[in-house]
């Protein structure tokens, strides 16, 4: 599955434009690496997003086409994030 489709699926980033935004601005990394939107990802990939001064850390744990909102946690599992935003993530 392409990087930004996995971003909107499993709504770590709401929508797939401001994910491949994301992507296209050097903002995501694979793996250590810094990704295109179209990057395929793999389960046991490490994924760490900059969002503005925050950095998120997570490993993939499923990859899936859809998902319910309700299980869209279930793709990953969260390996650092500060309070700003895990407040974020549970906002939503």
């Amino acid at each position: 599955m392409r990087l930004d489709k996995f971003l909107k699926v499993s709504r770590i980033i709401k929508r797939r434009t401001v994910a491949n935004e994301a992507c296209a601005g050097g903002r995501v990394t694979l793996n250590d690496k810094v990704a295109k939107p179209s990057a395929e990802i793999h389960v046991g990939d490490i994924l760490a997003i900059r969002f503005g001064e925050h950095i998120g850390k997570y490993r993939i744990l499923g990859v899936q086409e859809t998902v319910k909102k309700e299980a869209a946690d279930q793709l990953y599992e969260v390996l650092s994030e500060d309070a700003e935003l895990i407040r974020e993530r549970n906002l939503s």
